[in-house]
């Protein structure tokens, strides 16, 4: 039994039709669905975040991290504003 592990379930998850914890019964179907749901998370969802996966043995975890903000050339002397 292969398993997808989602490490955190943002609002975009919970409002998706993905599922956490979901079981595969073989290590191809695992992988292949892994990588689309990752692929989807990064390329339609809201980007407040990075999704990306691992594999340890019979589990593909999913992680999530906030994506760090885009710097908009201000030095911080006050008067760009």
């Amino acid at each position: 039994m292969f398993t997808i592990n989602i490490e955190k379930e943002c609002g975009c998850f919970k409002k998706s039709d993905f599922q956490n914890h979901k079981h595969f019964e073989n290590k191809d179907d695992a992988l292949i669905e892994a990588m689309a749901m990752v692929k989807t998370m990064n390329d339609e969802w809201c980007q407040k975040h990075t999704f990306t996966f691992s594999e340890d043995g019979q589990n593909f975890h999913i992680a999530v991290s906030e994506k760090s903000k885009a710097h908009s050339g201000c030095c911080g002397g006050g008067h760009c504003s």
